[in-house]
């Protein structure tokens, strides 16, 4: 069986960089990620297509187009139009044609890519009609019964639209029974409880969808967390466990929010530390 992996984008956006990189100062973090005039970074909203077989399968949607004109201000979505769609279009892919898609977490720039785009008084609908959902229970709990800190991140209609596919995997273990062999899920809880990071088995060894434990390059070093991670020293455990294990795998990174880079491998550093090697922009 033929496994292909490609790097395809969604909608962008611009964040607060110091909220995008917890307790690390400006002066560190913006040789890696520029801010404008309002303090804010580009990041992308990238997602990972895997032909398998005759399957067609999604990891994450990003963060889409299914906010009002006044909620993507505020957010900082920078384009109007659906742009996973597109991009997926571009690639002969429709949206019937998705048969799984794979949602780290519930959080709207992880899984507003599978709605539809904002039409003023239309209720929130899937675009991926067809599709199996595969989520972790944790991280579904989390959206059903969120926390007031991030109560906002959250899509309230998501869950019942999920559910009501009837083709909703709810995943407890590492292992999928709608993926099957070939993949692996890593449970993390330091950025949210039950977030998964799928682990997909390629020719050139394995490849980790590793969401908002590591977003992009500069996430990479081990200190670096963010302000919205729920449990930062709990992150960084897990991100140093991860990146020992991938690194001795010859394992590859695959970011969703690194504006430049879509995938890099992994090296120790002569201090010991596992850094980011042979970045690629595009999968």
């Amino acid at each position: 069986m033929t496994r292909t992996c490609a790097s395809v984008l969604g909608n962008s956006q611009k964040l607060d960089g110091g909220s995008m990189f917890g307790n690390a100062p400006k002066a560190m973090w913006q040789r890696w990620a520029p801010a404008d005039d309002q303090n804010r970074i580009d990041l992308a909203c990238r997602c990972l297509l895997v032909q398998d077989g005759d399957r067609t399968i999604l990891f994450e949607a990003g963060i889409g187009a299914f906010f009002s004109p006044a909620m993507r201000e505020r957010f900082g979505v920078q384009e109007a139009e659906h742009v996973l769609l597109a991009q997926l279009k571009a690639r002969g892919v429709r949206p019937a044609d998705v048969d799984v898609v794979v949602l780290s977490h519930l959080h709207f720039d992880h899984a507003g890519g599978v709605l539809a785009s904002y039409r003023e008084g239309a209720p929130p609908a899937l675009v991926f009609e067809n599709a199996s959902y595969v989520v972790g229970e944790e991280a579904w709990q989390r959206a059903l019964r969120p926390h007031p800190r991030d109560r906002a991140s959250f899509i309230p209609e998501l869950p019942g639209l999920l559910e009501s596919t009837g083709r909703l995997e709810r995943v407890e273990g590492a292992c999928s029974e709608v993926l099957g062999d070939g993949y692996r899920l890593h449970r993390s809880d330091g950025h949210t409880p039950g977030m998964l990071l799928a682990e997909v088995a390629t020719a050139r060894g394995p490849l980790v969808f590793c969401a908002d434990l590591i977003p992009g390059v500069p996430w990479v070093r081990r200190a670096i967390t963010m302000g919205y991670d729920r449990y930062p020293e709990q992150l960084i455990d897990e991100k140093v466990a991860l990146l020992d294990d991938l690194v001795d795998r010859s394992g590859r990174l695959f970011f969703t929010h690194d504006p430049a880079v879509a995938a890099c491998g992994l090296r120790r550093n002569e201090r010991g530390h596992v850094e980011a090697a042979d970045p690629v922009a595009v999968l």
